[in-house]
């Protein structure tokens, strides 16, 4: 059986304003049926704290910390907390609700996308699997996490490698499209990520910093060899292939297409009113 073709876009190192309205204006073409389902690769300069659409920056971030570390800052469209994006593979998933494969509910759509990253980290030798909270303590925490860092704590469905968090994913459904991004973690710098967040005090940072290491790792720490980036993108794409049973097609965005994300993100992504609302 033919296998359906999706887009396939490496957009490499943009903006945090660039990636975000790229991201959101993926989703009004395929919205307005101009292209078709789309997975795309990305990277980050520079390296940034993006915060998730719902987070209070004020309670939660340090924002001269992450001036001092000479990191972008950028409000997310969907939910979920705040990422380091630095040393990791980014992607995003752009498919309408309606595609016969997706189910109906965001945690099942969730595990079906996943599928894609599951298999990537196959490709690289690694056992990943999907965590599904068991007990009704565990069900309960997600819905109120304690914590403003995203690798915090395993979602339904999110990847875990020997009992940690290797991907964090967040998404969001509007005009009848699923937009789902995440980062893969190549290599973690805790100290730096830690820096970031605002704590009652020092006690309570500590005691979360060393928890946190229990919870969630990086694929260099964890892998018997040193991944690369190209080997990751390679695995992954290989992994959505195998994953959504589709093929990809690599497709560069023109001139005219380009100028609409960079309207998209001064508009909203570079505008403090956005970033800062909350």
């Amino acid at each position: 059986m033919k296998k359906e073709v999706w887009r396939f876009i490496d957009s490499g190192n943009g903006s945090p304003a660039f990636n975000m309205a790229l991201d959101e204006a993926l989703l009004n073409w395929h919205s307005e049926g101009k292209i078709p389902p789309v997975i795309r690769f990305y990277g980050w300069n520079p390296p940034t704290l993006s915060i998730g659409y719902f987070q209070k920056v004020e309670k939660e971030i340090d924002l001269e910390a992450v001036k001092k570390h000479g990191l972008g800052f950028v409000r997310r469209p969907t939910g979920g907390r705040g990422v380091l994006h630095d040393h990791e593979l980014t992607y995003s998933v752009i498919v309408s609700e309606e595609h016969p494969e997706m189910p109906k509910t965001v945690t099942e759509a969730y595990r079906v996308i996943s599928e894609g990253i599951l298999k990537g980290f196959q490709h690289l030798g690694l056992e990943a699997y999907f965590a599904v909270p068991k007990t009704k303590e565990e069900r309960d925490a997600l819905k109120a996490p304690h914590s403003a860092v995203c690798f915090d704590a395993p979602s339904w469905y999110e990847l875990v490698v020997e009992g940690r968090k290797v991907a964090g994913s967040a998404q969001t459904r509007q005009k009848g499209v699923i937009l789902q991004h995440g980062s893969i973690l190549l290599d973690l710098d805790e100290d730096k990520l830690f820096s970031l967040f605002k704590y009652p005090n020092e006690r309570v940072k500590e005691r979360m910093k060393k928890a946190f290491k229990n919870k969630a790792v990086a694929i260099n720490e964890i892998s018997q060899r040193r991944i690369t980036l190209e080997e990751a993108k390679e695995a992954f794409y290989k992994g959505f292939g195998d994953g959504l049973n589709i093929e990809l097609e690599p497709y560069v965005l023109t001139a005219e297409e380009l100028d609409y994300v960079n309207k998209i993100a001064e508009e909203r992504y570079e505008n403090d009113e956005w970033n800062f609302k909350r």
